[in-house]
């Protein structure tokens, strides 16, 4: 007789899961979890945001005053980590199994994780191989919530100078990645960034070969959601 399968441990409703994965992303970043920069993190009012902030206190998952920042709790974070985990596994396996292209499973993955159970997504787990980073390059949290997250720098972070390997596009947005795909970049290429624009301007950095590498310019915004290992710090 078939051993009986574990409970699917209850889930609290998808917008408490959206907001802790999002509360999760901005903490990790280093952006201040403020009511402004959650609303444009998920697209939606300040006020919708607000309530939900209160709600999320109530559930004892973030620690949160008015007009200050939020943290995650610790079974906050505990909730952000399974969520994480079960959405990236099953991009892994839409790219990896089902040839998905990268900048097509952002949509997918979000449906089928809410719908997957615990036992699927172990099993995902186990058929790749327990995986610690996505596609991405976004690390993928242990079923025990451990993260071993990719050695790596924020691109706008990095001197002139700087040169190293692209190891993550953080949360795997689709328009990054097809502009990506578009400059001909992809995850292992060889990123050496040259200079700063003044004024707010672009990063300029070579892609490839210093000889016969591509030179492109990265607004604030995207050289923030872009990670580098480096292999060379800038001469001081």
């Amino acid at each position: 007789m078939a051993g009986k399968a574990p409970e699917q441990e209850e889930r609290p409703p998808q917008a408490v899961e959206d907001y802790v994965k999002a509360i999760y992303g901005l903490q990790e970043r280093g952006v201040a979890v403020t009511t402004t920069a959650l609303a444009a993190a998920l697209g939606v009012t300040a006020s919708s945001a607000s309530a939900m902030l209160a709600r999320l206190r109530e559930m004892r998952l973030i620690s949160h005053r008015p007009y200050s920042e939020a943290s995650l709790s610790e079974d906050g974070a505990a909730l952000a980590l399974r969520v994480i985990r079960r959405r990236r596994l099953i991009e892994s396996f839409l790219i990896e199994t089902l040839d998905y292209g990268w900048d097509e499973v952002e949509s997918e993955a979000a449906r089928m994780s809410r719908a997957a159970s615990d036992v699927f997504v172990e099993r995902i787990a186990d058929k790749l191989g327990h995986p610690v980073v996505d596609p991405h390059g976004d690390p993928i949290p242990g079923a025990d919530g451990e993260v071993l997250a990719p050695a790596g720098a924020v691109l706008a972070s990095l001197e002139p100078g700087a040169v190293g390997r692209l190891v993550r596009v953080w949360n795997g947005d689709p328009e990054v990645i097809r502009y990506l795909d578009e400059c001909g970049i992809e995850l292992g290429d060889r990123i050496e960034v040259l200079r700063r624009e003044p004024f707010g301007g672009p990063v300029m950095i070579r892609v490839g070969d210093p000889k016969e590498g591509r030179v492109h310019g990265f607004g604030v915004e995207l050289a923030n959601v872009l990670s580098v290992a480096v292999a060379r710090e800038p001469a001081a």
